[in-house]
């Protein structure tokens, strides 16, 4: 891992002391946290965090494209992909 990355492990850590729980509760309200947005994306919601930003799902169409092996042209499916918008206060802390 890259030396300036926060994994969940050191995310779980500091919201643990800073909010005086345990490890362990902190971890089980993350990943709660993380298991509803999933759920909320899955079915098609937008997950708006005031002050932090708001995830979704983009959706992009079917196009063409070039296989960058064979040069041939190929069709590349529709797909769907998750996305983050940050918010205001976001931008204007970084």
């Amino acid at each position: 891992m890259a030396a300036d990355s926060v994994s969940k492990k050191d995310l779980v850590s500091a919201v643990a002391k800073s909010a005086n729980l345990s490890q362990a509760q902190t971890a089980a309200v993350v990943d709660a946290l993380l298991d509803e947005i999933v759920s909320a994306l899955k079915a098609g919601k937008k997950v708006r965090l005031i002050g932090f930003g708001t995830f979704e799902v983009r959706e992009r169409a079917e196009r063409k494209g070039v296989n960058p092996r064979t040069q041939k042209p190929m069709n590349i499916p529709a797909s769907k992909s998750p996305a983050f918008k940050p918010g205001k206060e976001l931008k204007d802390a970084i």
